[in-house]
C-alpha cells in the first residue's frame, strides 16, 4: 500500500496508536520494534480491540485483510505523518534545545492559545516516534502547530525536521546534556543547529534570544526575529524578580508576571512572549497566556508539605541545567535551605569531573545540608559535609529516621533517580 493510500485509510480511522494496552476502537495500529518488544506479537490483540487495520513489517504473522504489510512500521510511519504534514499550509514551530524545552513549549502553547487554536507535542513526546504521532493529530481546526524536537546524537534532528518541516524554529540553549550521545558540547553545538541548517536551506524564520552570542552565531543567513535588551532588537524585553521571588517580563512598561523562579527561566519566558508578538497578539493576551502557566510535572514545582516547602525539579538533569538552578536556589531569601541532588545521566566519560564541578558549586552554597543521591555522587570527594547515598530508596529510609522540619528543600536530578519518591516522606 503506498503512503496516499495509507493516508486515505488514516482519515477514515479515529487515529494511530503504536500501544495495543490503549489503543482505541477504530485506530490504526503500528507494530513497531524496539531492543526489547516487538509489536507485532498484538497484531490479534490490536483487531480484536476493534483496530480498524494493523500495519505490519514481520510478513509471518499476517492475519486477514486488515493487515497491510510493510518493509519497516516505524519508517511508514513517520512517511506517513510527513504526508499528512504537508497537506497543512500553516506556521509549524520547530523547538529543541539541551535545556528547558517543555517549559518553553508550555509557556509558548499557553501564550498562543490566548488567539490561535494550538496543536503541540504532547507530554515530552519529541522522539522519532513522538514527533510523528503529534503530526498526525493535525486537523482543519489546527492553526498552528508546536513541535518539541529532543535528540541525544547528531543526525536526529535532522531526521525529525525532514519528516516535521518546520516553518519556524527555536533554540532554548545548547548544554552539556546528553554529552555521551553527541561527544562533547561542540557535539551538543553542532547537532542541535541541525535545526538552523534545515531552516536556512528551507527560508524559514527562528526566533533568537539576541543576548545569546553563539546562538546568533549559529543562525546566521536566516531570516530572523531578535528579542533581548537591546532597543534595537525585534522585541525589546528585561527581567526582574518580584518580590514573591518569581520572575516577570518588562515589555513597553507592562509588566508580565509568571509563576516561574530562578533567572534561568527568563530566556523561556521571554520567548514565550516573543513569540506571541510575532503572531500578533496584544499585550493583554499575553499577561494572560504567562500566568495561565503553572509549573507541574516535577519540573520546577512548589509544594507545601507538613512544615516544609519543597522545589521539586526531578523530571531531568544535565550540568547546565543543575548549576543554573543551583544559582537559583542560592539566591533566595529563605531559612533552612537544604539540597538534594541526584546523578546527571548520560555523561559517559564526563561524569566524573561534571558530577565533581558541582559538588564543588553546591559546598559554596549558604544551605543547611546537602545530600547527594546515585552512584556518580557517591563516588564523590566532598569536604563540606555532605551526605552521600547510593540510590534514592537509601535517602527515603534516611529522611524516615532523621525528619526534615520547617526547611526549604530543592530537589534535582535526572529521571532515572526518580527523587520525587521523596515527596511522600518530608
Amino acid at each position: 500500500m503506498k503512503i496516499p493510500e495509507l493516508h486515505a485509510l488514516f482519515l477514515k480511522s479515529k487515529g494511530v496508536s503504536t500501544d495495543s494496552r490503549m489503543l482505541n476502537k477504530g485506530e490504526l495500529f503500528f507494530c513497531l520494534k524496539g531492543a526489547n518488544f516487538n509489536g507485532n506479537r498484538f497484531a490479534h490483540q490490536a483487531l480484536k480491540k476493534g483496530a480498524k487495520a494493523v500495519i505490519i513489517d514481520d510478513p509471518s504473522v499476517r492475519l486477514n485483510e486488515k493487515t497491510i504489510l510493510v518493509s519497516d512500521a516505524l519508517e511508514t510511519l513517520q512517511w506517513l505523518a510527513q504526508y499528512h504534514r504537508k497537506q497543512f499550509d500553516i506556521p509549524v514551530i520547530g523547538l529543541t534545545g539541551s535545556n528547558g524545552k517543555t517549559t518553553t513549549k508550555e509557556l509558548v502553547r499557553s501564550v498562543l492559545a490566548q488567539k490561535f487554536r494550538v496543536h503541540a507535542t504532547h507530554g515530552n513526546l519529541n522522539n522519532h516516534i513522538g514527533v510523528p504521532l503529534t503530526l498526525l493529530g493535525f486537523n482543519d481546526k489546527t492553526d498552528i502547530a508546536l513541535i518539541e524536537m529532543g535528540a541525544n546524537h547528531q543526525r536526529e534532528i535532522a531526521q525529525l525536521c525532514h519528516i516535521a518541516q518546520p516553518t519556524i524554529g527555536y533554540i532554548t540553549n545548547f548544554g552539556k546534556a546528553h554529552l555521551e550521545g553527541f561527544g562533547g558540547i561542540e557535539g551538543v553545538i553542532k547537532g542541535k543547529s541541525e535545526l538552523y541548517d534545515y531552516l536556512r536551506t528551507h527560508e524559514g524564520t527562528t526566533l533568537i534570544n539576541g543576548d545569546d552570542r553563539l546562538q546568533r552565531e549559529q543562525a546566521h543567513g536566516i531570516r530572523q526575529y531578535i528579542f533581548g535588551k537591546d532597543e534595537h532588537y525585534s522585541l525589546s524585553i528585561y527581567n526582574e524578580i518580584d518580590d514573591r521571588g518569581y520572575c516577570l517580563s518588562v515589555i513597553d512598561d507592562v509588566r508580565i508576571k509568571s509563576n516561574l523562579t530562578g533567572e534561568y527561566n527568563y530566556s523561556n519566558l521571554n520567548v514565550a512572549i516573543a513569540f506571541g508578538k510575532y503572531f500578533g497578539l496584544s499585550n493583554s493576551q499575553l499577561i494572560k497566556g504567562i500566568s495561565s502557566y503553572i509549573p507541574e510535572n516535577n519540573r520546577s514545582q512548589w509544594i507545601n508539605k507538613q512544615s516544609n516547602t519543597i522545589l521539586l525539579d526531578a523530571y531531568n538533569a544535565n550540568p547546565s541545567s543543575m548549576l543554573a538552578a543551583l544559582k537559583a536556589f542560592d539566591m533566595m531569601d529563605k531559612p533552612n535551605k537544604v539540597l538534594v541532588l541526584g546523578d546527571m545521566l548520560e555523561l559517559g566519560t564526563y561524569a566524573k569531573k561534571e558530577h565533581q564541578d558541582i559538588v564543588a558549586k553546591a559546598s559554596g552554597m549558604r544551605v543547611e545540608k546537602i545530600m547527594l543521591v546515585g552512584p556518580n555522587f557517591f563516588g564523590c570527594t566532598t569536604n563540606s559535609g555532605a551526605m552521600k547515598f547510593k540510590d534514592t530508596s537509601s535517602l527515603v529510609k534516611y529522611i524516615k529516621d532523621n525528619p526534615l522540619e520547617e526547611a526549604c528543600i530543592f530537589i534535582k536530578g535526572s529521571r532515572g533517580i526518580a527523587l520525587e519518591q521523596l515527596i511522600d516522606h518530608l
